[in-house]
């Protein structure tokens, strides 16, 4: 079966607070840990009313303190918004306290608008050309590959998992040449799925990490008893997405029925878009669209992504879809 592992956000709800989104999240590893999920993946967002995982390192250190077996890291850390020096020592500081669980998956986006720029006293679009040779320190600061002048402690001789995030040719690209396992965001950017994942695995260089190319994707996926359940859930979701693309971003809504064919055509049409890597519906809807999916990829695992209002409906989603694909 090809492995499956989970993509979240920390979503904070409509009327809840980042404490609740937070505790919601800790639930959300633990129940994944219990139904054998491989990963559990937080990304890095900031000045988002209805995102907590900016902090994500901090976020990364409680999980793996609620959990015990499930790899646990960044989906991923955008390296412009810090110094490779940084990062070494925090996701250090991680396999030190969770020895062989820590994925450390890299992004070249700072992760929010201009005004960020400001905030972190920093050149984003200048620190993301300088992404590959930032992405090469870090690698050597934690593996020692190459020599440098200082050592990062923690971080030095860390058992850290390297990935490459990318919604591009660019990351996979990187990747390729790097000899990293490589993850493409289709959850959220499908267009150039096919390309990234064939270039990807054409320049394929062996590195002492990995031999051979190896591909997670991301996609949508809600579970439920029913499809229309299933389909109503996705709302929440569907609606912070309309709204972040139309310049009004805010906390994750409650569903609605009937919220897509109300929505405009254009607004249906980029639904429509991100569905081609999605999933959603019942135990025997998702374990069509998951299958149909991998067999189009090729992908060695599969993350899924799909917040839901209710934090039980997405612990439920969860266990549906790992039902749905061991059958």
């Amino acid at each position: 079966m090809t492995a499956l592992s989970v993509l979240d956000l920390v979503p904070v709800r409509e009327g809840g607070t980042v404490a609740e989104a937070l505790q919601a999240a800790t639930e959300l590893a633990k129940a994944a840990e219990r139904c054998g999920y491989k990963r559990f993946w937080v990304a890095e967002h900031h000045a988002i009313d209805g995102i907590a995982g900016g902090a994500t390192s901090v976020v990364l250190a409680h999980l793996g303190n609620a959990t015990s077996t499930i790899r646990i890291g960044s989906g991923g850390i955008m390296l412009p918004n810090h110094t490779p020096f940084q990062i070494a020592e925090q996701f250090g500081t991680l396999d030190a306290l969770f020895p062989g669980r820590i994925d450390l998956g890299l992004g070249r986006a700072p992760g929010a608008g201009p005004e960020l720029q400001r905030a972190l006293r920093k050149n984003l679009h200048q620190a993301a050309e300088m992404f590959p040779q930032d992405v090469l320190e870090l690698r050597a600061l934690i593996t020692g590959d190459v020599e440098l002048p200082i050592h990062a402690t923690p971080g030095h001789g860390a058992n850290v998992e390297f990935w490459m995030l990318g919604s591009s040719l660019f990351g996979a690209q990187l990747a390729a040449r790097l000899g990293m396992p490589y993850a493409f965001a289709a959850h959220f950017a499908p267009d150039q799925l096919d390309d990234a994942l064939a270039l990807y695995r054409r320049d394929f260089q062996p590195s002492q990490q990995l031999d051979r190319p190896h591909v997670m994707v991301a996609m949508n996926v809600f579970a439920a008893e029913t499809d229309a359940e299933a389909e109503l859930l996705a709302t929440s979701q569907q609606q912070s997405f309309v709204r972040l693309r139309t310049g009004n971003p805010g906390k994750l809504p409650p569903p609605i029925e009937g919220y897509r064919e109300a929505l405009p055509a254009n607004a249906q049409a980029m639904l429509d878009h991100l569905g081609q890597a999605a999933a959603v519906g019942s135990v025997s809807t998702v374990r069509a669209k998951v299958a149909a999916f991998i067999e189009r990829t090729g992908a060695d695992e599969i993350i899924v992504s799909g917040a839901t209002f209710d934090p039980a409906a997405r612990i439920r989603s969860l266990e549906l879809t790992m039902e749905a694909m061991r059958r």
